[in-house]
């Protein structure tokens, strides 16, 4: 989208209710009440924080409203509540009066966006936003239901284009020369043009030397043989950190996947199914996919040289060019939980012929999460400010990330330890010394 009008906005806000409600509803009353854990939240205060989120940032500042549940700031700010607190008896309401606020808030933000057709550049920007926000929580949503061995998001389809594996072998060979990495920085009046956050800016230009980076993301074949060629049980394949992850976890095969007689299982959701070695490799931490490709005899990325091979040297907007419309979208509203084959969604190829590079798997990255020469922060520091420095760069949105979101210049802050979300990787090829 480059400029966001008042029937986008209404319409992204619509699709983002409507898959919000499905992510909560089908859950029983025991499910809803999920137990404690890192990596989630509970539904019902994603809810709540999601409303609070368009009261606080858009709802107050623009039209001056007063707040619509009196008293619950503190409980709805990530910044106010613990973690661990969001779980305890009496702190979060129950599931009927946060479904009434969530309604109140939202039927107040559609009412004032609808008063006019000309929407300010502020009000479109902060429409975007706030919407952006709850889309991050779906994505969310999502992995806590494969945490916990929900059934996958009622909305996932199968349809899949699989490309002859022959044609997307290899590496591609990305040449030396000068690339734009990342968004321009926001202008006067046009904050709403070409929608991004303040992580993915300022753009800049920098020279990388030629390097080779993979077609296809790793698959679970591939993955398979790093696991039964010893991987988990070699320290050699593994970093400091690395080995230091290795030995708190005790992991010898990655998380999701169990050996029965003879051959390996992996849960998607709440279902078990063999492994299917055309698959993408996901729920990964940075640790495990460093060791894969030095048992390979090949490297991560860069998360910059991940950025070029998405965008080419025109620095699309998207691999397959400017338009979010001109290739089949590759995200959870098209594509099934993570399982199309690595050479699937040939329409969706880069420039340099790079398959998925959005919309199947966050990608692991060597890079450390940090803020852009000239780096301005916006509204919400979670965003950016509060994540940088030990956090690992992720890139391209899994198939749980909304279409509106996915993006070549998306950055996401990811824990090297974290296997929760739904990380992928690619290789590069090491170079020549």
């Amino acid at each position: 989208m480059t400029v966001a009008t008042m029937a986008d906005i209404l319409d992204l806000i619509d699709r983002t209710h409507q898959q919000m409600m499905a992510l909560i509803d089908d859950l029983s009353e025991e499910q809803i009440r999920v137990p404690y854990g890192k990596g989630i939240n509970p539904p019902i205060w994603e809810l709540g924080h999601s409303a609070y989120f368009y009261e606080y940032f858009l709802l107050r500042p623009l039209y001056g409203i007063n707040p619509l549940m009196p008293g619950y700031d503190e409980v709805w700010d990530s910044f106010d509540i613990p973690h661990r607190e969001r779980w305890s008896p009496g702190v979060v309401p129950e599931k009927a009066e946060v479904m009434g606020y969530y309604h109140r808030v939202l039927g107040e933000v559609i009412d004032r966006l609808s008063q006019n057709n000309d929407l300010s550049d502020e009000e479109s920007y902060l429409g975007q936003y706030v919407v952006a926000h709850q889309q991050m929580h779906l994505e969310s949503l999502i992995w806590c239901r494969q945490t916990l061995g929900y059934p996958a998001p009622s909305f996932a389809t199968s349809s899949v284009h699989p490309l002859p594996e022959q044609e997307v072998n290899g590496d591609a060979v990305i040449p030396a020369g000068t690339y734009f990495i990342g968004v321009p920085p926001l202008e006067p009046g046009g904050k709403s043009l070409n929608f991004s956050f303040d992580n993915e800016r300022p753009a800049f230009e920098m020279e990388i030397d030629t390097f080779s980076i993979s077609k296809t993301l790793v698959s679970l074949g591939e993955f398979a043989d790093f696991v039964e060629d010893g991987g988990y049980a070699t320290p050699e394949w593994w970093s400091f950190g690395g080995n230091y992850w290795r030995r708190q976890t005790g992991r010898e095969a990655p998380v999701y996947w169990e050996k029965r007689d003879g051959e390996w299982i992996v849960r998607r959701f709440d279902q078990a199914v063999p492994l299917d070695p055309d698959a993408p490799m996901l729920h990964l931490s940075f640790w495990e996919a460093e060791a894969f490709s030095q048992w390979a005899g090949r490297r991560l990325p860069t998360e910059f040289e991940w950025e070029i091979a998405a965008r080419g040297p025109k620095a699309l907007k998207f691999p397959w060019g400017n338009e979010p419309g001109k290739a089949p979208q590759v995200a959870m509203e098209c594509c099934p939980p993570g399982t199309a084959p690595v050479t699937a969604y040939p329409e969706g190829i880069s420039p340099f012929g790079c398959l998925q590079m959005i919309g199947t798997a966050w990608e692991w990255t060597t890079s450390q999460y940090l803020p852009y020469p000239g780096f301005c922060v916006d509204m919400y520091a979670y965003m950016s400010t509060l994540q940088f420095g030990d956090h690992k760069t992720t890139r391209g949105g899994s198939f749980a990330t909304s279409v509106s979101l996915a993006r070549n210049t998306y950055r996401q802050a990811v824990f090297p330890d974290r296997t929760d979300m739904f990380t992928g990787f690619r290789t590069c090829a090491r170079s020549p010394k």
